[in-house]
């Protein structure tokens, strides 16, 4: 894959790990908790795939810099800066929310996803934000 189609692909796996996240809500709402742990387990699938994804293209070929000026690059750097810090934030809280599930302790687990659901879709829906704002405006 050339890597110029990286930033796609990353935007598509963000993308995609946002609907797993809202599907794996949906279902254990309904109380369907292994529908719930097929969409949890495939959003961290996705996520770890956009990660190694990411780190790659960014380390094979640098920073794409931001060309728009005025109010839109005061909205992108605002929507950027939010998703960075809350993106480092979000690998912890989800390998410990993982990890809680994983061990059967889900009175602990809910307790942390309470938090982590949120930001980490949070961090998706806003990466495919970026992406747009980055490489297709």
């Amino acid at each position: 894959m050339p890597i110029s189609l990286l930033p796609e692909l990353n935007a598509t796996l963000n993308g995609l790990s946002a609907i797993f996240l809202a599907g794996g809500y949906v279902c254990i709402r309904r109380r369907n908790v292994a529908a719930h742990k097929r969409f949890m387990l495939a959003a961290f699938v996705t996520s770890s795939l956009f990660l190694i994804s990411y780190l790659t293209y960014h380390y094979l070929s640098g920073i794409h810099r931001f060309e728009g000026h005025g109010a839109v690059r005061t909205v992108y750097f605002s929507i950027l800066i939010s998703h960075t810090i809350l993106a480092a934030a979000i690998v912890p809280l989800v390998l410990m929310t993982l990890s809680r599930a994983l061990k059967g302790t889900f009175v602990r687990h809910a307790a942390l996803a309470k938090f982590t659901l949120p930001l980490w879709l949070y961090v998706s829906i806003t990466g495919v934000v970026v992406y747009w704002m980055l490489y297709r405006m």
